[in-house]
This record gives C-alpha cells, structure tokens and sequence, in this order.
C-alpha cells in the first residue's frame, strides 16, 4: 500500500454521482450566469472542442486514476491506461446540456436539490464505514467546484468547511494539492461573494499574493535543481539550437519572459566545444522590472563563464512584456548575418486566451522577424477551456501527478518541496481556479493545440535528436517514475505515464523548405 496512490474503490458507493447527475446543467448555468455577470470570458469557442457528454465509464476512469496509480506492475500497462485517460481529458468540455443519466435535457432553473446534491458527496459516517477518506476528499472537491460554478455559496462554504478538515499542507501528496485546490475554490467564491449588482468586482474583492517575486524566484530555482521538469525543458531547448546553429558564427537569441540565466551556463559550454570552433553569441532576454536584481546577478556569473570558455558573449535586457509592437527589428536591435533564435520556456501559454487573438498577434510578429528556429517549451495540460469546471478537472488531475511526482523525490517534510509546491505550483493552481479574462494568465494548453496554432502562423516542427541525452538527464535524479515520448516532434516528459511537460522547436516553413 502506497499511501493515497493505491487506495481500493468502495464497491457499494456510487462515485459517478459526483460528476454526473448535475454537471450538465451546472455548466449551462455558469455559460448563462458567471459569464453573463463577469463579463470576463470571451465567447469563442473552437468547434473541436464540442463533444458528447460524459460516459459512466469515463467518470469511473476518472475517480478511478487518482487510486489506482500504482496498481499495475507492467509499465506498458500504465501506460496504456494513462493514455486513454489523456484521450478522456481532451474531450471534457465544453459540457453538453443533454443528460446521459436522466436521458434528456436539464432545465436552466433546476435546483441543487433536484439535480441530487444531496447524494452526491457521502456523508463523514459513510466514510467511517468503509468509504476510503481519499475517495470522499476528491468527491467533496468535485462537488464544491459544482457549486462553485453555480454560485451557489451556501453549498459551497458548507463543503469546504468539511474539506478543511481533510487537507493539510504538510499532509501527503492528495492532502497538499487538495489544500492548494481548496484555497482557488475559496478564492473564487470570495470573488461571487464580492460581486456589486451590475456584476463587477468590488474594491478589494480581488486577493493580492502575499509570495514576494524573490520567493517565486527562489521556488523556481528549486524546481529546476530537485526535478527534471525545467531542466528538460532548457536541455530540449538548448540541444535544438545547437542543432540548427552548426556552421554559423553568430548567433542571436531573444528570451521571451526570461527568468535569471538558468538555460544558459550548458549552452555556452555546448557551443565552445564545437570543433568549428565558438560562434559569437548575442542573447536579448525580455523580462520584467521584479526579477532586474537577480537577473543582473546571474547575468555577472554567466558573462565570466562565457569569457573563460572563449566565447564572445554579449547580453541586453528589455523591461518588457513580449507584445507585436516590441517584437520588430529595429526594437530588438537584430543585425545582419545573425542566426536568430526565438526561445520561450514556460511563457507563450500566457497569450493564449479563448479567442487565440493575442497568440496569434505574437506568433504572426515572431514569424516576421524570421527566426532560424522557434523553441517552445510549455506544461501539456489542457487548463484553457472556457469553462470552470472542464478546467477545475483537469487541473486537479494534472497537479495531483505532479504532487505525487515531488513526494517521490523530496522527502514529505522537505523544505525545498514546501516552498515549490506553495510559492510556485500553489499560485498556478489558483489562478486557474479562480481567475478569469485578463487576470487568468496559466492558460497552458496540450502538445496538439501547440501544433495546431504553430502550424497556422506558419511554423512546421523539427524533430528533436536529443531523446538519449533526455534519458541520460533524468537517471540523474534516481526516480523511476518519470516517463519519455516523442510525439509527431514533440518531446514529452511525464510522470507515470502522465505527460507533464513538452518541448518542441519550429521553423518557419520557408525556411526548412529551402
């Protein structure tokens, strides 16, 4: 027994009530009411994402997969399961109106207790009498965001004062993404509770992160030393530009959102091994006035080690969120005979609204500059659906592999692990959870809505050659969990068969055509 992970479902209790019974006409009520008022989510939504509801069998899957992980001693297996988990996950929302449990459409005005609230979340008695507790925690989730998404606040306070009493921070890895989950929940619900009667926020009705940018910073550092998900992601990188940039003396790249110089020391030592010998290297990194300091710092350190090495480094700054206007030649200083490289870790997600406008923009402005290769390094999780709860599901599920992947690492009383679930992984939980238009910024999206917007601006992907320096990377860290994939050119990292993070490199197609 693996603590939370390998937990028996109890035969007896009918966990797909949970999702089920009400989540059609909860997910009507929030396109007619929370959109309606907030007036903040933009009515685009593409047609691929249009599906049929939810079959019982994948609600079972579902409840089933935050158990059972640990179940199955043949690794295909798993991976196997975990891959028609994925396919699920593409196709939870948008949620249609009609009901597979009660074979026709639900009212608009239908009440909690028509829709069977009250048998949806097992009571603490039933738990005590067989129900595992982890199984009651995930439903008191499911069925809190429910009523969440309703604004039903009286529900919604009442269960999360019964989901307090379940979660901890210092608890095991369900209990500490439960916590981080049930703080977005409160979070949103603060917002309904502060809504004026034309349906915008009140003065203060927003909450302001009391984590300071140096604790974020800190807790990124942190993450990129104790797991191989931002490294992989810089080798991936790194390993496509060295590729591309053999036979060329100079290069330049543009960092979008750059995040101190934690990329750069191994590529720097990659292209003075080069046996053409060390090209000149320009690197403009676009960031913001917060991290100036700490990046100055690091730029030092990195500048020296460029000089040691023989390699001609030379570094500009731009206090300056990536926008059309910003990326032009003349703003960015390109110079001809330059091999342009445009990199983006973890950024471009940001710009990625319902309406893809503002992704588009940015790519469009990229392709102009005419780039040698675009790399593109973002988490493959679908958290950029229009709606609450399609999110709400999907997220729980991705961020509870990612807590279980830091239990395996970091010891459960690590302080390491404390500060990157709770300054980093914590206040991307709620942002989905509880933000939305402009103010929801963690819009990541899946490896194929990647290729598909990429692949519209102009850019066609090169396949990576880096897939044994990828396995190399992670024995380093001595974990058996993490998984590799190449998929139709993109790099996957996963935890158990769950892909967590991807890499992928572009050019735009004129250019590889050539």
């Amino acid at each position: 027994m693996d603590g939370w992970l390998s937990v028996p479902i109890h035969e007896s209790f009918n966990h797909d009530l949970a999702i089920r019974r009400f989540c059609p006409a909860r997910v009507e009520l929030e396109r007619g009411e929370w959109e309606g008022t907030l007036n903040q989510i933009q009515s685009f939504c593409p047609a691929d994402t249009i599906t049929t509801p939810l079959a019982a069998s994948e609600v079972d899957e579902f409840v089933d997969s935050f158990f059972n992980k640990n179940d199955d001693d043949d690794g295909n297996k798993s991976t196997e399961k975990q891959q028609d988990f994925r396919h699920f996950q593409g196709e939870i929302y948008p949620f249609s109106v009609s009901n597979d449990v009660y074979g026709d459409e639900m009212e608009m005005g239908a009440s909690l207790e028509d829709l069977g609230v009250g048998e949806t979340v097992p009571s603490v008695e039933d738990v005590s009498h067989g129900v595992d507790q982890g199984l009651h925690l995930v439903h008191l989730l499911l069925a809190c965001a429910e009523a969440v998404g309703c604004r039903d606040t009286k529900l919604a306070d009442s269960m999360l004062t019964q989901i307090w009493a379940s979660v901890s921070p210092w608890g095991d890895s369900l209990q500490r993404v439960s916590y981080c989950f049930a703080m977005g929940l409160k979070s949103r619900l603060s917002l309904i509770h502060n809504l004026n009667a034309n349906g915008t926020f009140t003065n203060g009705a927003r909450d302001v992160s009391l984590i300071t940018c140096q604790e974020k910073m800190e807790a990124f550092q942190l993450l990129h030393r104790t797991t191989p998900y931002i490294a992989f992601g810089f080798m991936a990188a790194n390993e496509a530009i060295c590729q591309v940039a053999q036979g060329k003396d100079s290069l330049h790249i543009i960092d979008l959102g750059m995040k101190l110089t934690l990329q750069y020391p191994s590529l720097i030592r990659t292209l003075a091994s080069r046996p053409e010998g060390a090209p000149k290297l320009r690197i403009t990194g676009l960031t913001n006035d917060q991290i100036l300091l700490e990046l100055e710092a690091s730029l030092k350190v990195l500048l020296e080690d460029a000089s040691s090495l023989g390699i001609d480094l030379e570094f500009n700054v731009i206090s300056d969120s990536p926008t059309p206007s910003l990326l032009t030649r003349e703003n960015l200083k390109l110079r001809e005979g330059e091999a342009l490289f445009v990199n983006s870790v973890m950024h471009l997600h940001k710009y990625a609204k319902e309406s893809r406008g503002s992704l588009k923009a940015i790519l469009q402005a990229i392709k102009k500059l005419g780039p040698t290769l675009l790399t593109v390094v973002e988490q493959d999780a679908n958290h950029n659906g229009p709606f609450f709860l399609g999110r709400f599901l999907e997220s729980l599920h991705y961020y509870s592999a990612v807590f279980d992947s830091l239990e395996s690492s970091l010891p459960r009383n690590s302080p390491q692990r404390m500060k990157i679930e709770r300054h980093h992984y914590a206040e991307e939980i709620c942002n989905i959870v509880a933000r939305e238009g402009s103010d929801r910024i963690e819009r990541h999206e899946r490896a194929e809505q990647w290729r598909r917007q990429l692949g519209r601006a102009g850019f066609q992907v090169m396949a990576f050659k880096c897939m044994s320096q990828a396995r190399m990377m992670l024995s380093v860290y001595g974990c058996d969990g993490y998984t590799l994939a190449s998929e139709k050119g993109c790099l996957l990292l996963g935890w158990r068969g769950r892909p967590i993070m991807l890499a992928s490199a572009w050019q735009v197609n004129n250019v590889s055509s050539s």
